[in-house]
């Protein structure tokens, strides 16, 4: 008998038990599937922004105040740039910039090219935004590495000096209503020692060697769910999961919003937008949204 579809689209935290080690998990299904199909992205873009989806997930999940985590990739390779937006009421929504014939090239003689590849040399970005009363933080790396998670790891440990692992998986898989796009994150973090823990090495390697263990697949089957998952890979000195937060594709344009940005232009600039039938046009790099504004509702 095959097993019902389990809840997906949420993130939640977690705590191996008795140990110093915390993470977090997501589970992405119906709104990454929204975010990569609103394109017509080759399967090697769409595969580093399901990356990016889940690793904005998993991160931006850690915020403790309302507000957005946008994780960006950019550099010189067939990818310009790939942007996804997470903001603390479960959000998200995600952009790559490309040339497809670029990528159809390096994508020869690959099963999937990863980020380096695609990216080329440039930098990886993350971008905590407190709201428009406190200053942005932002911390910048290198691409050094083939995958994003490994770009995620070498953030944290420059930027932040915190042990941290990071496994990302996306795929297409059939839940039951033909193959969709699915995505899945595992983040662990070493808790730093102190007088009352003492050492935290040993914990920390054993706790990576399980985290070696969760297979790509495991992360993006849709019958297997994020408790099952953690127990498999923790259950020898247990873990507790908390309260899961929900998850959706969402994007925040908006006629007002789009008027907003015309505005700034200078008004002979939008004067030479207006096709035949008198209105503007502008299409959400997003959502692919399209929006047909008049000139009177510009001015």
């Amino acid at each position: 008998m095959i097993a019902p579809p389990v809840a997906d689209d949420l993130v939640a935290a977690f705590q191996i038990e008795n140990q110093p080690v915390r993470g977090r998990i997501v589970r992405l299904g119906p709104a990454v599937d929204e975010i990569l199909t609103r394109h017509a992205y080759p399967e090697a873009v769409a595969n580093l922004l399901g990356e990016a989806c889940a690793l904005a997930a998993v991160v931006g999940a850690s915020l403790k105040f309302d507000g957005r985590l946008i994780v960006q990739a950019q550099g010189d390779g067939p990818v310009r740039y790939v942007v996804v937006d997470y903001d603390t009421e479960g959000s998200l929504r995600g952009y790559c910039r490309y040339d497809e014939a670029e990528v159809a090239r390096v994508s020869e003689g690959f099963v999937r090219p990863g980020a380096r590849t695609l990216l080329g040399k440039g930098v990886f970005i993350m971008t905590v935004d407190q709201g428009p009363d406190m200053d942005r933080y932002q911390g910048v790396t290198p691409i050094e590495g083939e995958t994003l998670a490994l770009c995620a790891e070498q953030y944290f440990a420059q930027s932040e000096q915190t042990p941290t692992r990071v496994r990302l998986a996306v795929g297409q898989a059939d839940a039951g209503a033909g193959p969709h796009w699915r995505a899945g994150g595992l983040f662990i973090q070493n808790i730093a020692e102190d007088d009352a823990r003492g050492s935290t090495e040993e914990a920390w390697i054993t706790a990576q060697a399980l985290f070696e263990t969760v297979g790509e697949d495991e992360l993006i089957d849709p019958t297997i769910n994020s408790q099952t998952l953690l127990w498999r890979l923790f259950h020898e000195d247990g873990v507790r999961m908390f309260e899961p937060k929900p998850l959706q594709a969402f994007c925040r344009c908006s006629p007002e919003r789009i008027v907003g940005v015309l505005k700034s232009f200078p008004e002979e600039d939008v004067a030479g937008m207006v096709e035949a039938d008198g209105r503007i046009r502008v299409t959400c790099e997003y959502c692919s949204r399209v929006y047909a504004l008049t000139a009177d509702e510009v001015a």
